[in-house]
């Protein structure tokens, strides 16, 4: 199936788009345009078959076929358009082939303002709309304003949803158990709380939480083995890729890399006990988002590497070893404002450009 679908995209993929070459530290790379015209994208994720399914931020789901065509989906949820927020991250189950259904999430407006929720809906046979939409799960979140919704939604091996919540501005908050502020939630795809999650059955604790102390991570991943990581936003620098482990406090913020947009200090400094350390930080701040780790199999070299977005300095970031260490920073006309980023059934590499308003696909000359 794989081999077939591979063919498939070789054959039909050149004619999408124009396709450009450039120069890494590995060898040529071409990228290859598979759909433009998107105002403000999100996230995608991939179908069976080839198809590709996008978010816009200003709540519009686009069904992308093989061939480069496009249409918009019906049944999306109302969301809360608000400075960062809107529809945002997208993923298709693993069992997509038999239950259709996908996760979606989004800021949804609430009497604290707007928080962000997790949706499950089927795609119909047609792929033309959603059924049966319904809301999984809705963060409490303490703070106004559009800042810092997370959000990426991730489903591990065992069908459980991790999702990335930002603290909303509110920095306190992301200590405080009793929110969702900057947090990681884990949830049972019904909506329901694992019974091993961190803190359950704790009086006053929000028991969906799995791990905590974030500000705004906005991309995540499962390495080989299933460990869940993640990407997040520091403030003036101290951008970070962490190991997220259960019930762990990531610091935000009271320690951190970085430093407030003033200047000033960040909390009690770097390090603290109880506190966990970054696998790897940015300073200065590349204004992470989307993230994949890399199986290796058109770019043998890049097994277990990190490919991390970039929203301010318009590049992609290539991180690996041991301790984790940036290697490269691929950067092209194309790579402007990179939004999300994951690996295609074939092995090549996917993009979203935000600044671009564009879907590529990177390949090895």
């Amino acid at each position: 199936m794989r081999r077939r679908l591979t063919l498939l995209l070789a054959l039909i993929l050149p004619a999408m788009g124009l396709a450009a070459s450039f120069d890494t530290s590995t060898g040529k790379i071409t990228i290859t345009t598979v759909a433009d015209g998107f105002d403000v994208p999100w996230a995608f994720d991939f179908l069976p078959g080839g198809a590709v399914l996008v978010t816009e931020r200003g709540g519009a789901l686009w069904h992308v076929a093989v061939e480069g065509s496009r249409q918009r989906l019906t049944g999306t949820p109302d969301v809360a358009l608000v400075g960062q927020g809107g529809l945002l991250d997208i993923t298709v189950a693993r069992d997509f082939a038999t239950s259709r259904e996908i996760f979606l999430t989004y800021a949804r407006r609430t009497d604290q303002g707007a928080g962000t929720a997790l949706a499950i809906a089927r795609l119909s046979q047609d792929g033309t709309r959603l059924i049966d939409l319904r809301r999984l799960f809705q963060a409490e979140h303490i703070g106004q304003g559009g800042r810092h919704f997370g959000s990426r939604v991730v489903e591990a091996a065992d069908g459980r949803l991790f999702v990335s919540l930002g603290e909303r501005g509110n920095r306190p908050a992301a200590q405080d158990l009793g929110n969702h502020n900057g947090t990681i939630v884990r949830i049972n795809r019904d909506g329901t709380v694992p019974g091993d999650n961190p803190f359950v059955r704790q009086d006053g604790l929000r028991p969906e939480i799995w791990s905590y102390g974030h500000r705004n991570p906005q991309g995540a991943a499962l390495d080989a083995s299933g460990q869940l990581w993640a990407v997040e936003h520091g403030a003036r620098g101290g951008d970070e890729i962490n190991r997220i482990e259960k019930g762990a406090n990531f610091g935000w913020p009271v320690i951190s890399y970085g430093r407030h947009y003033s200047g000033a200090k960040i909390g009690e400094g770097s390090a603290k006990q109880g506190m966990e350390q970054p696998a790897f930080y940015w300073d200065p701040s590349i204004a992470p988002s989307g993230m994949t780790i890399y199986s290796g199999h058109l770019w043998p070299e890049w097994a277990g590497q990190f490919l991390v977005g970039s929203l301010k300095f318009d590049m992609i970031s290539r991180l690996g070893g041991e301790p984790l260490q940036e290697i490269e920073r691929i950067a092209s006309d194309h790579t402007i404002r990179v939004r999300d980023v994951a690996e295609g059934p074939d092995g090549a590499i996917w993009f979203l450009s935000e600044g671009r308003g564009a879907l590529y696909r990177m390949t090895p000359e």
